[in-house]
């Protein structure tokens, strides 16, 4: 806790929102990650300069995959230890959409990076190769657009009536 935080009596919910928003970021990414390379395997993550056509390309796919997942993961733990020293900022009142509206915020800042950089900037792959390609990754780029979107309009609404006083704080989980 810094001297800010003691001397402030409201705690401030910009932990929270750092915290949801990277914890949005890993999410986001193990979804394309498992979804998209894994389940639905319409792409990998250098599939585009290595075509996953034989055994060897393959593997290098799947190397790029495991980075990538690896990645993911550092930015998910990161975002739980961040969550956990937000110190019980879910709590507060309208604390629940703060979070969720970070997650939103999180999820889609990672599609529209992701997107711009990988499918448009460095061409590494394309959400579904093929004649629609270009709709496809533009179809991600909205989608993360929407997100952020919602996840911002969440987490505006709730600061607004939390300094409004709009409702009470959300009792404490029992045990």
């Amino acid at each position: 806790m810094t001297e800010r935080d003691r001397a402030d009596p409201s705690p401030s919910p910009r932990r929270l929102i750092v915290a949801a928003t990277v914890l949005g970021v890993g999410l986001g990414g193990f979804f394309d990650g498992i979804v998209l390379h894994q389940i639905l395997q319409w792409h990998h993550m250098v599939s585009t300069p290595v075509p996953p056509a034989t055994v060897d390309a393959l593997e290098v796919n799947t190397l790029g995959d495991g980075l990538f997942h690896g990645a993911t993961w550092i930015v998910t733990v990161a975002g739980v230890f961040l969550l956990a020293n937000a110190g019980g900022q879910r709590r507060e009142a309208h604390g629940r959409r703060i979070l969720v509206g970070g997650l939103l915020l999180g999820w889609g800042l990672f599609n529209v990076v992701e997107g711009l950089i990988d499918h448009f900037v460095l061409g590494l792959h394309h959400v579904r190769p093929g004649p629609d390609q270009v709709a496809w990754d533009l179809a991600f780029l909205a989608w993360g657009a929407v997100m952020i979107l919602a996840g911002s309009v969440l987490i505006r609404q709730s600061l607004t009536r939390r300094r409004s006083g709009h409702s009470q704080a959300a009792p404490a989980l029992q045990h």
